[in-house]
């Protein structure tokens, strides 16, 4: 073409479909969708931004450095009072062997049961969230279903 007499190397523009989709504009659009539900799928992003699959996991994992990870399982929520009564019981408990000696332990009443829930529990994977690298880690605590146990 320059033989032919052209001196721009820009490229000029044509019509069809953009190269990049990734723009501050459509990245913003991303952030906001995943910000109101982090536990959206690339499928829907890409839906609801109107690209291909591909396009909606880079701009999300790449361009906002989003990734998905699972909630981190902890045994219960404590409160305060929670936490200073169990203080108070194993002050006690050292108070008592103190006292007493390995007669204490002797009289500790242990068992084993096994106790069947009747309840499903929220998969791993049905758990799982976008989280920026910045943000912190998710918690989830355990909750024990009271009812419908069996022995």
């Amino acid at each position: 073409m320059f033989s032919e007499g052209r001196t721009s190397i820009e490229d000029e523009h044509r019509a069809g479909r953009l190269v990049e989709i990734a723009t501050p504009e459509m990245l913003q659009r991303v952030e906001d969708i995943i910000r109101a539900e982090r536990r959206v799928t690339v499928d829907a992003v890409a839906t609801a931004i109107g690209c291909s699959r591909g396009q909606a996991y880079n701009m999300m994992h790449e361009g906002l450095g989003f990734h998905k990870v699972c909630s981190r399982w902890v045994p219960r929520q404590l409160t305060p009072q929670h936490k200073s009564q169990r203080m108070g019981l194993s002050l006690q408990h050292l108070q008592r062997y103190q006292d007493q000696g390995d007669d204490m332990l002797s009289r500790i009443v242990t068992g084993d049961e096994s106790w069947v829930h009747h309840y499903e529990p929220e998969t791993k994977h049905a758990s799982m969230q976008w989280k920026h690298s910045a943000s912190p880690a998710h918690k989830k605590f355990k909750v024990h279903p009271w009812p419908g146990k069996s022995c």
